[in-house]
């Protein structure tokens, strides 16, 4: 099953140089927030309003090697993939501009829509 995180250009191609992504809530919240890809529209517009040059990593969850975890973390009703660990580079499948539209709110681009 495949599911999504929005991250800064910039810093994924810094992890990549790294080779390995923590992004920016593993060590302050003990996991990678990620997002089922029917979520990630709504999560973008709270999260991300207007923020340029994001990506999304089309992550496979059987390749991640650190323990994923389906959580209701904020009794909303939906679970949502969690990574408790590092990011294995190797189970992004791959690499999606995610810009958003003119009034500052997000939709999913056609590659992940297609």
């Amino acid at each position: 099953m495949m599911f999504l995180h929005a991250v800064l250009r910039t810093e994924w191609e810094a992890a990549v140089v790294n080779g390995v992504y923590k992004g920016n809530t593993l060590e302050t919240e003990g996991f990678i927030h990620c997002s089922p890809v029917d979520k990630m529209v709504a999560v973008a517009d709270y999260n991300f309003k207007g923020v340029k040059g994001l990506i999304l990593l089309c992550i496979e969850e059987s390749k991640v090697t650190s323990e994923v975890k389906w959580e209701d973390l904020y009794n909303e009703g939906s679970k949502y993939p969690h990574i408790y660990g590092e990011l294995n580079l190797d189970a992004v499948l791959k690499t999606v501009a995610f810009e958003p539209n003119p009034d500052g709110t997000f939709s999913l681009p056609d590659e992940i829509n297609g």
